[in-house]
């Protein structure tokens, strides 16, 4: 590996968070995500106004987090069972979507409701009142994957219920 390349892994990243999740859940709880509704309020000392401008034009946005309350030292690294269960199994942490991933990112695609200058309101944000967003990317069938999609049958499992409204 070249000295330049082994100096880009090691050296830490600058993120800002554009702007802060208001509403939607106070709890981190695996399931039961769906129904609520959250807003996304820009910094109002980086962004104007207009910043948000037409992404009401698109039906979906992209919405990259930061899953803040969690402990670094909480991170999984390698292999795991998704949600501890053993019947599930042993999967490397890149494998699954799991919070307790390095760097703690998030990401969800969330149907867009509204857009009131500075202010994003969505559906479907799997993020808690408080949370850094990190960037939004308006959702593209063309970024979507070309050519088959598959997934194994646990994951099907692991996400049954997670849009589902509370049981």
């Amino acid at each position: 590996m070249s000295e330049v390349n082994d100096k880009a892994w090691r050296d830490p990243v600058d993120l800002t968070p554009i702007g802060v999740v208001r509403g939607g859940r106070e709890t981190s709880d695996d399931d039961y995500w769906g129904g609520f509704e959250s807003r996304i309020e820009l910094d109002p000392q980086r962004f104007t106004d207009d910043a948000l401008a037409a992404l009401d034009t698109f039906s979906h946005v992209l919405i990259v987090y930061h899953f803040h309350p969690l402990n670094p030292a909480s991170e999984e690294s390698g292999g795991r069972h998704p949600r501890g269960r053993d019947d599930w199994p042993l999967v490397g942490i890149f494998a699954q979507r799991a919070k307790r991933r390095p760097n703690r990112i998030g990401v969800t695609i969330c149907r867009v409701l509204s857009v009131d200058g500075p202010v994003l309101s969505v559906e479907g944000l799997d993020a808690m009142e408080g949370t850094p967003v990190l960037d939004l990317k308006p959702h593209m069938r063309e970024f979507e994957p070309r050519g088959e999609v598959f997934q194994p049958q646990w994951s099907h499992e692991v996400m049954a219920n997670y849009y589902s409204e509370s049981p």
